[in-house]
């Protein structure tokens, strides 16, 4: 998709088996690639929330999948729920700065 506005993206990963491994380890590199991404990122306690082009978002999301196999986690889900508006921007910050005290 071409897509030239900012879209607002949350990614979750579940780990489903992880061997020794806890899964917060899974998610804390899984973080450490969105934060290398260098996009406008938020961790929050369930998923990270991502304000990007729709090209940097599923970029991203390629390079979780590509990381996990390479790293043989066994199996998991990626949960991504993405928000885009066809005529202009919409960030995370739209959304919820009218709740933030």
């Amino acid at each position: 998709m071409n897509h030239p506005f900012i879209v607002s993206a949350a990614i979750q990963l579940v780990p489903i088996q992880t061997g020794s491994r806890h899964p917060y380890e899974w998610i804390d590199e899984v973080i450490e690639i969105i934060k290398s991404a260098g996009l406008s990122y938020q961790v929050g306690p369930f998923s990270t929330s991502i304000d990007a082009d729709y090209k940097s978002v599923m970029n991203v999301i390629d390079k979780i999948n590509q990381y996990l196999l390479s790293k043989n986690c066994t199996e998991w889900l990626l949960n991504v729920q993405i928000q885009v508006r066809s005529g202009s921007d919409i960030t995370s910050s739209e959304k919820v700065d009218k709740h933030l005290n």
